[in-house]
């Protein structure tokens, strides 16, 4: 008996369906018993089940009890049912993603989530601010309300010898404020996306310019040295990667390498690589919510799978193509809704910053561009 042969194809049959080559139903063999019932496709059962949560939900064995509401409560329910069955429909039939942990479903599920929400994006898309706002109203009734902003960078000393109580009170007010626990977790999640210790130190720092650059339109950007690179770079930013990058390794979880510019097969290869290594950032965001953070996850690992492919006609995952599609009607609803809203300019010194790192990494992009070129030409010579 080749017990080592079995081991080897084993190994590589778990391989394969970790890369997406095969689906989950090929490899019984290798799942554990006590979880191999959920492989196992109910379709009949889930659709029996889902009917009678539709009768029970809809009343439709008791049209009087289900008309005794009124007509914003009916909306709201029909809304919610729809999106349910939309929901249970991508669990059982929604083709499978590159991702298959914790089981192919929930990520199927997932997908269905983006795409729910990249219609709700696109919707709201064509209605006007006031519209819109009465709209999430009606999602949620905390939602509609501005919400009260606080400048950071009012006052930066450290020590204030005039304060007997509390001669540190900014840098005590600033240790216990909320946004120290949400870069903490927001970075750990961060750091499950990307998996690369490099990329996120990039996105860290990168970060936090965005929040310079733009603390003119939105005061809870202004922030004193000291807690934007001490604080939050050093501190949380620090230990939310670390901690992350931990989590990855505890579970065994695969890291990502990106795909270096040296590989790329021509020049304007190794320009778009260049240019394409800072995309992930347009993803961030200062406050994470779960639904990005589910989307996400499944769509940096087909994005480095992208990356890493070597076939000559190759495309993008659904999910990234769902990331990129919702991140333009995100920006559009911006764009439409935020017109009047920030009426202050950017400082000047800004402009002129920004616009000469712009200056520079063309400059730099055509004479790497032209040595590299010059390099290949003098090979093939």
């Amino acid at each position: 008996m080749d017990v080592s042969g079995d081991r080897r194809h084993q190994r590589k049959n778990r391989t394969a369906q970790e890369n997406g080559d095969i689906g989950p139903l090929a490899a019984d063999d290798d799942l554990d018993p006590w979880t191999a019932w959920a492989y196992k496709p109910r379709t009949i059962t889930f659709l029996l089940v889902g009917a009678c949560f539709l009768i029970w939900a809809s009343g439709a064995l008791d049209p009087q009890s289900s008309s005794s509401g009124d007509v914003v409560t009916s909306v709201k329910r029909g809304i919610w049912g729809m999106i349910a069955v939309f929901l249970a429909y991508c669990l059982l039939q929604a083709p499978s993603t590159i991702l298959i942990r914790p089981h192919p479903a929930i990520w199927r599920v997932v997908h269905g989530m983006a795409v729910i929400y990249l219609v709700a994006l696109t919707f709201l898309l064509f209605q006007n601010r006031d519209d819109a706002r009465q709209f999430m109203k009606f999602l949620h009734p905390d939602l509609g309300i501005e919400l009260p902003e606080r400048s950071y960078g009012a006052d930066c000393r450290i020590y204030m010898p005039e304060n007997p109580t509390n001669r540190f009170k900014n840098v005590y007010d600033t240790l216990f404020d909320e946004f120290v626990l949400a870069h903490i977790f927001g970075w750990w999640g961060k750091a499950i996306m990307f998996r690369n210790q490099p990329l996120l130190w990039v996105l860290s720092i990168g970060f936090e310019l965005m929040e310079l650059t733009f603390r003119h339109m939105l005061p809870n950007f202004n922030e004193c040295w000291w807690d934007s690179i001490v604080l939050d770079i050093l501190i949380c930013n620090w230990f939310g990667i670390w901690a992350g990058m931990h989590t990855v390794r505890y579970f065994d979880g695969k890291t990502y390498e990106w795909v270096g510019i040296s590989r790329q097969p021509n020049i304007m290869g190794k320009v778009k690589r260049t240019l394409g290594q800072f995309t992930p950032a347009q993803w961030d965001k200062d406050e994470w919510l779960v639904l990005w953070w589910v989307i996400a996850i499944p769509t940096i690992r087909e994005y480095n799978s992208y990356l890493q492919d070597r076939k000559p006609v190759k495309k993008v995952g659904a999910f990234c193509w769902l990331s990129v599609a919702i991140c333009i009607v995100e920006l559009l609803i911006c764009i439409k809704f935020g017109h009047g809203l920030f009426p202050q300019s950017m400082p000047m010194w800004l402009v002129i910053f920004w616009t000469s790192i712009g200056a520079a990494l063309v400059i730099f992009l055509i004479v790497w561009s032209w040595q590299l070129h010059r390099t290949l030409r003098e090979k093939q010579q």
